[in-house]
């Protein structure tokens, strides 16, 4: 998997277009140009041999010449790797000196992708060649990512937050992080983007600055901290530029997060809180620059262990040691260590060395003019009893040492970038042999067992006869690919091109593996079968595992984004408030159930109701008394079995006006994960006398009223969003999961004297303990005054204390309420075993800045702010103080009250916001509700051509599901998401749609029988 040498850049790219083209007639599912923007796994990283001076373009390297006039044409040198007679002789015998200067430079580039996140270097690098060229606005940066993102943006200048939600234009920069601007013309000003870096395949964009300004604080680590560093690691290469190039993150940038990471603050801390240090990141743009941090750490964990086995086993060298503390991907280390691993075959090389015939491959190479192979022989003795078996022991050694050598792996990996890489799948022998027997007894009835296999070979008719260029191959193909090679219904091989086999052998026999003199012919025949073993045996296989472990890689992180992106957009959905609803779990033989919620999700009644029977009538009486009884205007239907025939009943009713004088309306929810969650040990918590169908109803009608405190009680991966997710990593899904989970919970804020302990859990900082110790202490003495009481808690330390207080509220209406009855404030539980926090000084009082998204450690500053403005803490949120706030800020930026403040602007920024935003802000008032409709629609009703309003249920990797109220949701292909349709504001994103938003759409066609509707989008309604 190693990347295009250096060297070669600018040729192969210009190549790459006339392959992928030619790819175009034979790739079955690739229906519009965005296809051939998907991900191409072995695309090149174009850059300089200097770090800072990287030139992605050809046409880059020209706008570039003047700043680097030393080295103009340096990338194009060695266009053919030809090697100086010096360095012809076998890798192996190069001094360790030679190994630490040349094997990481070269495997610099061939280790890399095997990192999490080099995805987002490796995407549409054609793509961004051909654009660099045109636009000359454009400024080289150190990352070839975010050269296009702000061709003329200041350094001030803050990018849009790179989310998968519906945020105005004016709010776009700091609501994801710092909860909104309420003072649209307090902003730095932005400007527009020339040329939108907008495709549908390509994973989002970091959150980058194109300027040379750093807002962080140090460029590099400090000397000492830095040989720690590379002291705890003890590798070949260094921490930080191996972060920064597998990432594409600036190295100052690297540094802070390493350190903000090792000092164990969560994301969403350093993404609000730490906006300088990290230049302004999203949250998931932080959470890959972790991952990939921790992958490197891993990495130089196994290779310290693998180090030590070998050493154990006596069979460690120190050109086996150098060759290993150089590996810059899992892949590189498998490769170099499986020949020595313990349980496997001794290798044919191996068991050659263990005869004494290094000395004679050696000979073969350095001086073949004096090398007799008969006097090897040794009769009687396997392996030496023949001249035959002599010259095939040095032949096995020879193709090992070229399977390993850095140069000779880089050259043919290159070959093959160069060349047509096709991946293909077919029907294997057994899924072929069971469909001939399914012919043979078609007449006779088959078993249930044998449909159902019949059924899943079915599924996978589009991969039956599947060729496809590794470069285009769609994320979800390859998924679809490795289930149906998992259930042994595909075989899947990757074809390489006959001429990459003959063009290496003639370079290696010319070139690398050239003897230093005269050799016979029958040497030079060794030579040559040793080559071509090595290509076949070991090179080979080697190519292919390195290209599937890559595409599978790659497709499960976008699977894996696919899924952060709909859950986000799920979770955010703007709460349905002061009204009362009915939640309905919708069924035929056990009724549909019933539950009426209050305002605030407390439980009024639960019933169950028959309306799909003969006493249809009655049961409709029942329901017009309950919900006149309780002035229930709103219900929400589960979209579960009966849903279609309930909804029907509904809007019957509706239509009669069997509600009068109530104005009723409904809505129908996602119920994912209802059943599961109804007999979870927190559902039985919640609701211990309850029974479970009725507490899915409840759940179902608190996801519309509160989706964020409901949907935390679901496992993530239940609340039925992206596609895949039984073929992707578990661990890593969950942990992408629980992190957005967190992430959202943390940025939207929670009312700690009312909050549910299991939504509690997911905010930064705290866990399922500390959650229970906060709930446990808030039963014991009453309400929480100000965050500063949190110290009191038990487990919560000054670490624990800075990460979740700035995500913790105290609202003045909820403290009211909640001090039903007088407890006094302890200043500390009984459980508390001495550590010192009898003697803190805690205050009583309530601190108004405890309702705002202002961290307790800037307090301090926002009331010098205040003071500035001649203001007060009681005027937060006032139409006054936001007055005075606007004159202040227009008469003296805020560059100016940040130094005069002794802060920096993003901590200004954030303690305006808190200030001026109206009480009980809540960022998620700036996204859709779900849609409530008093009428219905059938599929048969639908007519080619309509033009339809509809909400999108999900996303995929190929398109978005979205529901237009008839039953079915439509599918919109991504071929149909064009950029002209789209909001600027949404440009920038992968798929440019998530659940949740609203879209006008155009039908396409209808397939009554399949159950399906195609789609095409109009435009995204804001």
């Amino acid at each position: 998997m190693m990347r295009r040498p250096r060297t070669a850049t600018t040729k192969v790219v210009e190549k790459r277009g006339d392959v992928m083209d030619s790819d175009l007639s034979f790739s079955q599912t690739v229906s519009s140009d965005e296809d051939s923007d998907e991900w191409r796994p072995a695309e090149p990283k174009p850059k300089a041999t200097s770090k800072t001076a990287r030139a992605p373009t050809a046409a880059g390297e020209k706008k570039a010449a003047a700043k680097r006039a030393a080295k103009p044409k340096e990338p194009k040198a060695p266009k053919q790797p030809k090697v100086p007679k010096v360095s012809k002789p076998r890798a192996p015998r190069k001094t360790a000196t030679e190994q630490k200067t040349q094997a990481p430079k070269v495997l610099k580039d061939s280790g890399a992708s095997g990192l999490a996140g080099t995805k987002r270097k490796n995407i549409d690098e054609g793509k961004k060649d051909d654009k660099a060229g045109k636009d000359k606005g454009v400024k080289e940066t150190d990352c070839p990512e975010v050269e296009r993102t702000e061709g003329s943006g200041p350094s001030i200048r803050m990018k849009e937050e790179r989310v998968s939600f519906i945020v105005s234009e004016a709010h776009q920069a700091d609501r994801w992080a710092g909860e909104g601007s309420s003072l649209a013309g307090l902003k730095a000003k932005k400007e527009e983007v020339e040329e939108e870096d907008f495709t549908f395949d390509e994973p989002c964009k970091k959150k980058q600055k194109t300027s040379g300004a750093c807002l962080g604080q140090p460029t590099a680590l400090p000397s000492p901290e830095a040989h720690t560093l590379r002291n705890e690691l003890n590798m070949n290469w260094d921490l930080i530029e191996l972060l920064s190039n597998l990432t594409c993150v600036e190295r100052w940038v690297c540094v802070n997060i390493i350190r903000l990471l090792r000092e164990d603050n969560t994301v969403p801390f350093m993404v609000r809180y730490r906006k300088e240090m990290i230049n302004h990141m999203d949250a998931d743009a932080v959470r890959d620059v972790q991952l990939v941090y921790e992958e490197i750490c891993s990495l130089a964990k196994k290779t310290q262990s693998v180090i030590q086995t070998l050493k154990k086993d006596g069979v460690l060298t120190a050109e086996l040691e150098q060759n290993l503390r150089s590996c810059r991907s899992a892949d590189e280390l498998d490769h170099v260590y499986s020949p020595y691993k313990k349980g496997s075959k001794l290798t044919k090389a191996r068991r050659a060395k263990a005869l004494g015939l290094e000395a004679a491959a050696s000979a073969l190479m350095d001086t073949p003019h004096t090398l007799d192979l008969r006097a090897w022989v040794k009769p009687g003795t396997e392996g030496l009893s023949s001249l035959e078996e002599v010259a095939t022991g040095v032949e096995h050694i020879l193709a090992d040492m070229i399977a390993k050598d850095p140069e000779t792996l880089t050259y043919v990996k290159t070959l093959c970038e160069n060349s047509f890489v096709t991946i293909q799948s077919s029907l294997s022998k057994s899924a072929l042999k069971e469909k001939e027997q399914e012919k043979s007894v078609q007449d006779h009835k088959t078993s249930g067992a044998q449909q159902n296999k019949n059924k899943d070979i079915d599924k996978f008719h589009l991969y039956v006869d599947f060729t496809c260029n590794i470069q285009r191959i769609q994320p979800h193909q390859t998924l679809a690919i490795n289930r149906g090679e998992s259930l042994k219904i595909l075989t899947v091989k990757v074809n390489v091109p006959d001429k990459v086999k003959s063009d290496f052998t003639r370079w290696c026999i010319n070139n690398r593996w050239r003897q230093r003199t005269f050799a016979r012919d029958e040497l030079r025949t060794i030579i040559k079968n040793a080559v071509e073993d090595s290509y076949k045996r070991l090179i080979l296989p080697f190519l292919i595992r390195s290209y599937r472990t890559k595409l599978t890689s790659a497709a499960e992180k976008e699977s894996i984004a696919m899924f952060v992106r709909n859950l986000r957009q799920r979770l955010l959905v703007c709460p349905v408030r002061g009204c009362v609803i009915m939640g309905v779990d919708p069924g035929f033989r056990h009724g549909c159930k019933l539950a009426v919620l209050s305002p605030t999700s407390q439980i009024l009644h639960t019933d169950v109701v028959y309306l799909h029977n003969s006493i249809q009538q009655k049961e409709a009486d029942k329901l017009r008394h309950l919900m006149i009884k309780y002035s229930c205007s709103r219900v929400v239907i589960g979209n579960g079995t009966a849903c279609r025939e309930t909804e029907s009943v509904f809007a019957d009713l509706i239509s009669k006006r069997c509600f009068h004088p109530l104005d009723v309306s409904y809505c129908i929810t996602n119920e994912a994960g209802a059943s599961i969650y109804s007999v979870s040990p927190e559902a039985v918590k919640e609701m211990p006398d309850m029974d479970p169908n009725l507490r899915s109803a409840v759940s179902i009608g608190r996801r519309v009223q509160d989706p964020l405190a409901e949907l935390v009680k679901i496992d993530p991966k239940h609340i039925g969003i992206g596609t895949y997710q039984h073929d992707v990593s578990a661990g890593a899904l969950k942990a992408a999961l629980d992190s957005v989970v967190q992430e959202c919970v943390s940025f939207v804020g929670v009312d700690i004297n009312i909050c549910s302990e299991t939504l509690m859990r997911h905010v930064a900082g705290l866990n399922a303990g500390r959650a229970h110790s906060i709930a446990e202490w808030r039963e014991q003495n009453g309400p929480f005054i100000n965050r500063e009481q949190l110290k009191l808690v038990k487990g919560m330390g000054p670490k624990t204390f800075q990460q979740c207080a700035g995500f913790i509220r105290i609202n003045p209406q909820t403290l009211h309420s909640a001090k039903c009855s007088p407890h006094p404030v302890a200043e500390k539980p009984p459980a508390k075993k001495g550590r010192g926090k009898t003697c803190v000084n805690i205050p009583t009082s309530f601190n108004p800045l405890d309702q705002t998204c202002i961290h307790p450690e800037s307090y301090h500053v926002a009331q010098g702010f205040l003071s500035l403005v001649c203001g007060s803490a009681d005027q937060i949120g006032s139409a006054g103080l936001r007055q005075c706030v606007e004159r202040k800020v227009g008469t003296s930026s805020v560059e100016v009250l940040a130094r005069t403040l002794d802060t920096t602007p993003e901590t200004l920024k954030l303690i305006i916001d808190g200030l001026t935003q109206p009480p009980g802000f809540d960022i998620r008032q700036n996204f859709g509700q779900a849609d409530f409709k008093r009428g219905i629609v059938s599929m048969s009703d639908l007519r080619v051509g309509a033009v339809l309003t509809g909400r999108v249920d999900n996303t995929t990797l190929f398109g978005a599901f979205v529901d237009i109220g008839v039953g079915r949701a439509g599918l919109i292909h991504k071929s149909n998401i064009t950029l002209d349709k789209l909001p600027v504001s949404q440009r920038h994103r992968s798929l440019a749609l998530g659940p949740g938003e609203r879209v006008e759409v155009r039908v396409l066609n209808v397939d009554p029988q399949r159950g399906r509707i195609g789609l095409d989008l109009i435009r995204v309604l804001q």
